[in-house]
Protein backbone atom coordinates (compact mmCIF):
# COMPACT_ATOMS: atom_id res chain seq x y z
CA UNK A 1 0.00 0.00 0.00
CA UNK A 2 1.14 3.25 -0.90
CA UNK A 3 0.77 6.18 1.39
CA UNK A 4 3.71 8.62 0.26
CA UNK A 5 2.54 12.03 1.17
CA UNK A 6 -1.07 10.69 2.24
CA UNK A 7 -1.43 8.98 -1.20
CA UNK A 8 -3.24 6.13 -1.01
CA UNK A 9 -3.20 4.98 -4.72
CA UNK A 10 -3.36 6.44 -8.30
CA UNK A 11 -5.16 5.32 -11.61
CA UNK A 12 -4.90 6.29 -14.68
CA UNK A 13 -6.89 9.90 -13.98
CA UNK A 14 -6.92 9.89 -10.14
CA UNK A 15 -4.96 10.46 -7.31
CA UNK A 16 -6.77 9.50 -4.01
CA UNK A 17 -4.99 10.52 -0.91
CA UNK A 18 -5.44 11.28 2.96
CA UNK A 19 -8.26 14.24 4.10
CA UNK A 20 -6.79 17.02 5.82
CA UNK A 21 -8.09 19.38 8.31
CA UNK A 22 -7.56 22.04 5.19
CA UNK A 23 -9.81 20.61 3.31
CA UNK A 24 -12.39 21.60 4.87
CA UNK A 25 -13.75 24.64 1.96
CA UNK A 26 -12.72 21.51 -0.17
CA UNK A 27 -15.53 19.54 1.31
CA UNK A 28 -17.89 22.72 2.03
CA UNK A 29 -17.92 23.85 -1.98
CA UNK A 30 -18.65 20.41 -2.74
CA UNK A 31 -21.81 19.78 -0.63
CA UNK A 32 -22.89 23.45 -1.63
CA UNK A 33 -24.01 21.94 -5.21
CA UNK A 34 -28.02 21.25 -4.88
CA UNK A 35 -27.77 18.23 -7.33
CA UNK A 36 -24.77 16.58 -5.36
CA UNK A 37 -26.56 16.34 -1.96
CA UNK A 38 -30.14 15.59 -3.77
CA UNK A 39 -30.23 12.27 -2.86
CA UNK A 40 -28.32 12.39 0.37
CA UNK A 41 -30.32 15.32 1.79
CA UNK A 42 -32.57 17.19 -0.67
CA UNK A 43 -29.88 19.28 -1.68
CA UNK A 44 -29.27 20.78 1.51
CA UNK A 45 -25.40 22.02 2.24
CA UNK A 46 -23.42 20.64 5.04
CA UNK A 47 -21.93 23.69 7.34
CA UNK A 48 -18.48 24.04 7.72
CA UNK A 49 -18.88 23.44 11.25
CA UNK A 50 -20.12 19.98 10.55
CA UNK A 51 -16.78 18.91 8.94
CA UNK A 52 -14.25 20.54 11.15
CA UNK A 53 -15.80 19.67 14.66
CA UNK A 54 -17.57 16.17 13.11
CA UNK A 55 -16.47 15.12 9.96
CA UNK A 56 -12.80 15.48 9.63
CA UNK A 57 -11.85 14.62 13.39
CA UNK A 58 -13.62 10.96 12.62
CA UNK A 59 -12.23 11.11 8.96
CA UNK A 60 -8.67 10.91 10.71
CA UNK A 61 -8.81 9.25 13.49
CA UNK A 62 -10.02 6.08 11.11
CA UNK A 63 -6.84 6.33 9.27
CA UNK A 64 -5.28 5.11 13.04
CA UNK A 65 -7.75 2.94 13.52
CA UNK A 66 -8.47 1.21 10.18
CA UNK A 67 -5.31 1.52 8.14
CA UNK A 68 -6.05 1.75 4.72
CA UNK A 69 -9.61 2.07 4.99
CA UNK A 70 -11.44 5.37 5.25
CA UNK A 71 -12.07 8.39 3.20
CA UNK A 72 -9.70 9.97 0.26
CA UNK A 73 -9.74 13.37 -1.15
CA UNK A 74 -9.94 12.50 -4.98
CA UNK A 75 -7.97 15.18 -6.90
CA UNK A 76 -7.50 14.74 -11.01
CA UNK A 77 -4.32 13.24 -10.77
CA UNK A 78 -2.46 15.72 -13.29
CA UNK A 79 -3.20 19.04 -12.30
CA UNK A 80 -4.26 18.03 -8.56
CA UNK A 81 -7.41 19.76 -8.83
CA UNK A 82 -9.49 18.54 -5.53
CA UNK A 83 -12.74 16.57 -7.32
CA UNK A 84 -14.51 15.04 -4.38
CA UNK A 85 -13.80 11.94 -2.21
CA UNK A 86 -14.08 8.17 -2.51
CA UNK A 87 -13.90 5.85 0.39
CA UNK A 88 -13.90 2.38 2.13
CA UNK A 89 -15.59 3.28 5.57
CA UNK A 90 -14.78 0.46 7.73
CA UNK A 91 -16.82 -1.86 10.33
CA UNK A 92 -16.20 -1.68 13.70
CA UNK A 93 -13.90 -4.74 13.55
CA UNK A 94 -12.41 -3.70 9.97
CA UNK A 95 -13.29 -6.53 8.18
CA UNK A 96 -15.75 -5.07 6.38
CA UNK A 97 -15.84 -1.30 4.07
CA UNK A 98 -19.01 0.46 3.22
CA UNK A 99 -17.86 1.90 -0.68
CA UNK A 100 -19.03 5.55 -1.16
CA UNK A 101 -18.09 8.43 -3.23
CA UNK A 102 -19.13 11.90 -3.62
CA UNK A 103 -17.67 13.96 -6.68
CA UNK A 104 -18.29 17.69 -8.33
CA UNK A 105 -21.44 18.10 -10.62
CA UNK A 106 -18.49 19.33 -13.52
CA UNK A 107 -17.38 15.22 -13.27
CA UNK A 108 -20.43 13.23 -13.87
CA UNK A 109 -20.38 11.58 -16.67
CA UNK A 110 -16.91 10.66 -17.39
CA UNK A 111 -16.51 7.49 -15.64
CA UNK A 112 -14.26 8.90 -12.06
CA UNK A 113 -16.55 7.76 -9.92
CA UNK A 114 -16.28 4.14 -11.20
CA UNK A 115 -12.38 4.52 -11.62
CA UNK A 116 -11.95 5.49 -8.19
CA UNK A 117 -14.43 3.22 -7.13
CA UNK A 118 -13.03 -0.03 -8.69
CA UNK A 119 -9.21 0.55 -7.51
CA UNK A 120 -10.56 0.95 -3.60
CA UNK A 121 -12.59 -2.12 -4.40
CA UNK A 122 -9.12 -3.65 -5.43
CA UNK A 123 -7.00 -2.35 -2.62
CA UNK A 124 -9.89 -3.47 -0.14
CA UNK A 125 -9.78 -6.80 -0.87
CA UNK A 126 -6.04 -7.28 -2.43
CA UNK A 127 -4.46 -5.21 0.05
CA UNK A 128 -6.52 -5.15 3.09
CA UNK A 129 -8.13 -8.82 2.77
CA UNK A 130 -11.90 -7.68 3.82
CA UNK A 131 -14.59 -10.07 3.66
CA UNK A 132 -16.96 -7.83 2.05
CA UNK A 133 -17.21 -4.56 0.71
CA UNK A 134 -20.85 -3.08 0.45
CA UNK A 135 -22.80 0.01 -0.41
CA UNK A 136 -25.86 2.03 -0.05
CA UNK A 137 -27.99 4.56 -2.29
CA UNK A 138 -31.84 5.57 -2.44
CA UNK A 139 -33.31 3.08 -5.04
CA UNK A 140 -34.28 6.00 -7.10
CA UNK A 141 -30.74 7.38 -7.26
CA UNK A 142 -30.10 5.24 -11.33
CA UNK A 143 -26.44 6.56 -11.23
CA UNK A 144 -24.82 6.03 -7.55
CA UNK A 145 -26.79 2.28 -8.21
CA UNK A 146 -25.04 2.39 -11.79
CA UNK A 147 -21.34 3.21 -10.24
CA UNK A 148 -22.05 0.26 -7.72
CA UNK A 149 -22.90 -2.13 -10.10
CA UNK A 150 -19.61 -1.25 -12.61
CA UNK A 151 -17.56 -1.88 -9.41
CA UNK A 152 -18.27 -5.18 -9.31
CA UNK A 153 -20.76 -4.78 -6.74
CA UNK A 154 -24.25 -6.75 -6.82
CA UNK A 155 -28.13 -5.94 -5.98
CA UNK A 156 -28.52 -7.77 -2.70
CA UNK A 157 -32.00 -6.02 -1.41
CA UNK A 158 -34.51 -3.09 -1.31
CA UNK A 159 -35.29 -1.79 2.31
CA UNK A 160 -37.19 1.00 3.94
CA UNK A 161 -35.92 3.48 6.73
CA UNK A 162 -38.48 5.85 8.50
CA UNK A 163 -37.26 9.47 8.37
CA UNK A 164 -38.49 12.42 10.53
CA UNK A 165 -37.98 14.65 7.71
CA UNK A 166 -37.87 12.17 3.99
CA UNK A 167 -36.85 13.91 0.69
CA UNK A 168 -38.16 13.32 -2.31
CA UNK A 169 -38.13 9.68 -3.43
CA UNK A 170 -38.16 8.43 0.41
CA UNK A 171 -41.34 5.98 -0.40
CA UNK A 172 -38.93 3.78 -2.92
CA UNK A 173 -36.71 2.82 -0.22
CA UNK A 174 -33.12 2.34 0.00
CA UNK A 175 -31.14 -0.01 -2.10
CA UNK A 176 -27.92 -2.13 -0.81
CA UNK A 177 -25.47 -3.74 -3.22
CA UNK A 178 -22.27 -5.88 -2.39
CA UNK A 179 -19.45 -7.74 -3.15
CA UNK A 180 -18.13 -10.75 -1.10
CA UNK A 181 -14.22 -11.91 -0.49
CA UNK A 182 -15.30 -15.11 -2.31
CA UNK A 183 -16.69 -13.82 -5.78
CA UNK A 184 -14.07 -10.99 -6.10
CA UNK A 185 -11.60 -13.50 -8.23
CA UNK A 186 -14.14 -14.10 -10.41
CA UNK A 187 -14.69 -9.78 -10.39
CA UNK A 188 -11.11 -8.85 -10.65
CA UNK A 189 -10.42 -11.83 -13.49
CA UNK A 190 -13.11 -10.41 -15.73
CA UNK A 191 -12.01 -6.86 -15.24
CA UNK A 192 -8.26 -7.58 -15.97
CA UNK A 193 -9.70 -9.36 -18.97
CA UNK A 194 -11.71 -6.55 -20.42
CA UNK A 195 -7.86 -4.05 -19.69
CA UNK A 196 -6.18 -6.35 -21.80
CA UNK A 197 -9.21 -6.34 -24.42
CA UNK A 198 -9.00 -2.69 -24.49
CA UNK A 199 -4.92 -2.28 -24.96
Amino acid sequence: MRDDGGVLLETARLTLRRFTMDDVDRLVALDADPEVMRFLTGGAPTPAATFRDEVLPRVLARYVRHPGLGRWATLDRFTGEFLGWHSLDPSDDGAEAELGYRLRRATWGHGLATEGARALVRHAFDTVGVRRVWAQTMAVNDRSRAVMARAGLRYVRTFHLAFDDPIPGTEHGEVEYELRRDAWPATRQEWDAAALRAR
